[in-house]
């Protein structure tokens, strides 16, 4: 299978050219965008149990479930809106149109709680919210983050920075929404509280189309899961081969043909991958047999390259990672639900007459990110890196796994806090009023928020950059929505350890969780999740010890940069 001299000069890495475009100048366009995601999203979430309870009169346990649902649907039609992306659309395309979808929703939902008043309407402007998520959230930070160009010095380590300024500007407008929007629904009125939202949405959409000139935009591919189905359909053809521990026989061409689309002059770029040793079976998708050596064309369906099979190896290693997350995401799922239910019946009033709305106190969560994220990008990391020798201070496994283990901390602290509170309403004859405020104030509850906050700033950005930087290049908006659908797969872990929760404590006498919040044995029920949580960590340290990251072909990379030709076809590595 040889190859001709003008194939020869063709590159398995495929560059932009060389063009003003992209940097910070037009990443900043991309973050107002994001903030403005965040702050209408947050807006809404955050005190939408409120609106479920005492509008339209739910129970307390199906308006969480409620708001779970809503929460878990959002975060996994980011699956299919990042495959489109990847597959048909290209990045800058799909943030435009969810953006216009997202702002027709918000108008929908502001007319249903005002104008309409209707519950249908309500619901269904809810679910068209979760689709332009679904667009929006694979490709924002992916399409900001492609803005820096990997194989410029220069820009790869302002993305290395990036991430983290990236996640403060999202925290800035979660931060800002649980203020203005929430006190608007709940002292001037939901109309207007949504209303303000759906501006802000409306003026984000401008200023994103402002920096169109700058942006630096990578043309989708065709489907990246074909390359991924090709790697298992070769390793099935070939399970009788048995040599896959040597190399010699690997082929390590790179075959694939991208043609530039119209719209998108420019393509991702694709890597060479060094062979690893995890996931051997699929090794066979890359050995050259019999059939494959007398063939005058490469089969795609029968003989891979190795960056194929590396591609596929990357994917794979990240489920064990997403799995053992998932159980961080229930803990924050509290957040929006029973910490704010717990909020309700404390005091928070300020002054004389200021009552303080208690999802509010979510802000606090984002107050503490906003002081955490610049003293772990300032201090922190150049101090660990004196003790490590790495790069980033800590590995970007080990910045999740603290996360991980500050969410135990976080349920242990609501715990402590809710015993407190019950202990308080049985002493002032309080138990059976759940409506009654106990001479207790809200700011009990600042520990429990404020280290969500800090286990926020460890887990969340380190998934973002894991998801980003370990997934191959033409998955990397499937990336992103996979990292968002641990915190949808999240949300509805959290409804299933709720059911679990009421029919076992059902059957043994009393139940939990009822609406009767005084009696809902919440301070048990933090417990259990304390437990399952020390538990998860247990799991994702085993499987953070077994994870190889991704090996880059680093002399090919050199190579490029100096401009020289390299061959893709090569005998062995």
């Amino acid at each position: 299978m040889a190859d001709s001299p003008s194939k020869s000069k063709t590159n398995s890495l495929i560059h932009h050219t060389t063009s003003k475009k992209g940097g910070w100048n037009a990443a900043i366009f991309i973050i107002f965008v994001e903030f403005a995601e965040r702050f209408a999203y947050q807006g809404l979430a955050s005190n939408l149990i409120n609106y479920l309870t005492k509008f339209l009169n739910e129970p307390t346990t199906t308006a969480v479930k409620n708001v779970n649902t809503w929460v878990g649907v959002s975060s996994l039609f980011p699956l299919l809106g990042g495959f489109v992306a990847d597959s048909y659309l290209g990045r800058f395309n799909t943030i435009l149109l969810s953006s216009l979808i997202y702002l027709v929703g918000m108008v929908f939902l502001t007319l249903s709680v005002s104008v309409l008043r209707h519950k249908t309407l309500f619901f269904f402007a809810l679910y068209v919210l979760s689709i332009g998520e679904g667009g929006h959230k694979p490709c924002v930070q992916t399409f900001a983050a492609d803005q820096f160009d990997d194989d410029t010095p220069e820009e790869k380590d302002a993305k290395s920075s990036f991430f983290n300024w990236w996640y403060l500007g999202i925290v800035a407008g979660s931060t800002a929404a649980v203020f203005l929007p929430v006190y608007l629904q709940d002292n001037v009125g939901w109309g207007v509280g949504l209303g303000v939202l759906a501006g802000v949405l409306a003026i984000a959409l401008a200023i994103f189309l402002l920096g169109i000139k700058r942006y630096r935009k990578e043309g989708p591919t065709g489907s990246p899961l074909t390359r991924l189905a090709q790697v298992f359909v070769a390793a099935s053809r070939k399970w009788r081969v048995q040599d896959t521990i040597g190399t010699n026989n690997f082929c390590y061409s790179q075959e694939e043909k991208l043609e530039p689309h119209h719209d998108h002059p420019l393509q991702p770029k694709y890597h060479t991958l060094l062979h690893t040793r995890q996931y051997r079976f699929l090794d066979k998708a890359a050995i050259i047999d019999e059939v494959d050596a007398s063939s005058k064309s490469r089969n795609p369906w029968r003989l891979c390259s190795v960056t194929q099979v590396e591609e596929v190896k990357l994917v794979l290693r990240l489920i064990p990672v997403w799995l053992s997350c998932l159980m961080f995401t229930v803990v924050q799922a509290q957040g929006h639900t029973y910490f704010i239910k717990q909020g309700g019946t404390l005091i928070h009033t300020i002054g004389s007459d200021f009552q303080f709305p208690p999802a509010s106190l979510q802000g606090l969560v984002g107050v503490t990110i906003l002081f955490a994220v610049p003293i772990y990008d300032r201090v922190f990391v150049p101090l660990a890196r004196k003790f490590t020798g790495h790069t980033n201070g800590i590995t970007v496994l080990q910045r999740i796994g603290v996360g991980l283990f500050l969410s135990i901390l976080t349920m242990s602290a609501a715990a402590l806090v809710e015993t407190k509170r019950v202990s308080i309403a049985k002493s002032h004859g309080l138990i059976d009023d759940p409506k009654a405020i106990l001479p207790m104030h809200i700011w009990w509850l600042l520990p429990q928020y404020m280290i969500t906050g800090v286990s926020d700033a460890f887990t969340i950005v380190g998934l973002q950059e894991l998801f980003y930087d370990q997934m191959p290049e033409g998955l990397r908006s499937l990336g992103a929505a996979a990292y968002i659908s641990i915190v949808g797969v999240g949300s509805f872990v959290s409804n299933i350890v709720i059911v679990i929760v009421e029919a076992i404590s059902a059957k043994a006498g009393e139940k939990w969780l009822g609406d009767n919040i005084n009696r809902a044995h919440l301070d048990d029920y933090y417990w259990v999740m304390a437990a399952l949580s020390a538990l998860n960590l247990g799991v994702y340290l085993w499987i953070a010890k077994c994870y190889e990251y991704k090996k880059v072909d680093e002399d090919e990379k050199n190579n490029l940069q100096e401009g020289s030709s390299f061959n893709r076809y090569r005998s062995g590595v």
